[in-house]
């Protein structure tokens, strides 16, 4: 994608309605980058979304009990009262290990080319096996959830009814499905869906300014569509390598997972929706403060300093990203049996 450059007043011409270029100008070149959350649940491969798949899906995104220690739950890390993520630098698991990397909010998460950071898992149902089979995290077994689950009743019953023609549904991939049916109704409208959709007063005129400095410096070759990134790979420091405190030399990203040398220090673009609310940032979760993270793109990615009116002006519109999340009722959960697995500090085998 080419990259243009525009100066400060050639900005303000563009957003100036009447006195320069009319604003629906920006928001026709804003629509070729990027795409409004749709208003409907968005279909899923291979896991078609069913009203009881959604309220299954929900009991076990909040259940404790599917991790070894009955501690920890997807939503742990991906609180949906704080914008879908744990707001740590590092999520504390099992035995109350770190994990190694910042993790990512669960907010929208379902328009992501692929999940992680490095984007080991393919989708949202690959995605959630993962985190409670890692012994740093939930250190459990898909033999020992499948007992847990089986061992209540009610979960039995809830399976039945989401998978009615499996003979035995309540098995790990189902467990998987349900939370990928759940996730996929986590979407967070924002103003700037309703500006994509042609209400030209949901941007503040800065926000207008900023957005159009993201796509004139070059933000948007990276950051675009629906989810404004979680498409592509792309090594983090195109043009300067940020330092060792923000790009950690153990961590090389994509390359632990694909084994190509030109992989070393490639990450999945992180999406921006809701980025105002997800600090801190970047996969080593060391920086809190966006504006500094706006800086830090800017000169490794772009090869720009940007000064403190653009950073200010590209940040005003990274907040026009944040949205409304649904509301979720907490789910009230199946009581366990006395052949429900005890929880254990131990890692599971």
């Amino acid at each position: 994608m080419r990259i243009l450059s525009l100066a400060a007043a050639a900005i303000a011409a563009l957003v100036a309605g009447a006195a320069g270029a009319p604003a629906t100008e920006l928001r026709q070149r804003a629509l070729e980058l990027f795409k409004p959350l749709p208003s409907t649940v968005p279909a899923v491969k291979g896991n078609r979304i069913t009203k009881e798949k959604i309220e299954l899906g929900k009991a076990l995104f909040f259940d404790p009990r599917l991790s070894a220690s009955g501690v920890f739950s997807c939503n742990s890390c991906h609180n949906l009262a704080t914008g879908g993520d744990d707001n740590l630098p590092t999520s504390i698991g099992h035995g109350w290990q770190k994990g190694p990397r910042n993790a990512p909010t669960v907010f929208n998460a379902v328009f992501n080319e692929a999940q992680f950071w490095d984007g080991r898992a393919a989708d949202l149902k690959e995605q959630a096996k993962g985190p409670i089979q890692a012994s740093v995290e939930m250190a459990n077994t898909p033999e020992r959830v499948v007992a847990t689950l089986k061992s209540m009743p009610r979960y039995v019953e809830w399976f039945k009814a989401a998978f009615p023609d499996d003979k035995d549904p309540v098995t790990f991939d189902n467990m998987a499905k349900a939370i990928e049916a759940f996730e996929a109704t986590l979407l967070t409208p924002s103003p700037f869906d309703a500006y994509l959709n042609g209400d030209e007063e949901a941007l503040t005129p800065v926000q207008k300014e900023g957005l159009a400095l993201f796509m004139d410096t070059g933000c948007a070759a990276c950051h675009n569509g629906i989810n404004l990134g979680g498409q592509g790979y792309y090594p983090f420091g195109v043009i300067q390598r940020p330092g060792a405190e923000v790009l950690p030399e153990t961590d090389k990203g994509r390359f632990m997972v694909t084994r190509t040398p030109g992989d070393e220090y490639v990450f999945r673009a992180s999406p921006l929706r809701n980025i105002a609310l997800t600090a801190p940032y970047f996969h080593s979760g060391q920086v809190w403060d966006l504006r500094q993270a706006v800086a830090i793109m800017g000169s490794a990615q772009l090869g720009r300093e940007l000064n403190s009116e653009e950073v200010e002006k590209i940040a005003a519109f990274l907040e026009s990203l944040t949205g409304t999340p649904p509301a979720v009722v907490y789910p009230i959960l199946p009581p366990e049996t006395a052949s429900t697995p005890k929880p254990t500090a131990e890692v599971v085998r």
